[in-house]
């Protein structure tokens, strides 16, 4: 059964700016992830290129190309289109692994799936 997990205030997600990095098991292995806020709404995803499964921040907690238009890997140059996760340009393999979130209260939730669950300490 899926089930919401709290990851930030609303007001930590600004449009192109900086992600919010969380910890998650992703098919039994713990990976990062990061959530972004794009034209208005958030989105998140494995922090895991496509080419080659590294992280992409070029910066702790940048995505965002010089534009703001496009998530960007650092390593290859492989681009992202922020608002889904599909491959835009570059040395690409498929898109993004998305994860799902809500926003209430001012808060940020990402969703856990059959494969997406929360990191047990």
């Amino acid at each position: 059964m899926e089930a919401t997990v709290p990851l930030c205030n609303s007001a930590d997600l600004v449009n192109g700016g900086r992600a919010v990095p969380f910890d998650i098991v992703y098919a039994g292995q713990t990976c990062r992830a990061f959530a972004i806020r794009f034209q208005g709404q958030v989105h998140a995803y494995l922090n895991r290129c496509t080419h080659v499964a590294m992280e992409m921040d070029y910066q702790p907690d940048r995505f965002f190309d010089d534009t703001g238009r496009w998530l960007m890997c650092a390593t290859h140059g492989a681009t992202y289109q922020p608002d889904t996760g599909a491959c835009s340009g570059g040395p690409c393999r498929g898109g993004l692994v998305k994860i799902d979130l809500s926003e209430q209260d001012g808060v940020v939730h990402w969703h856990t799936a059959y494969n997406l669950k929360p990191l047990e300490f």
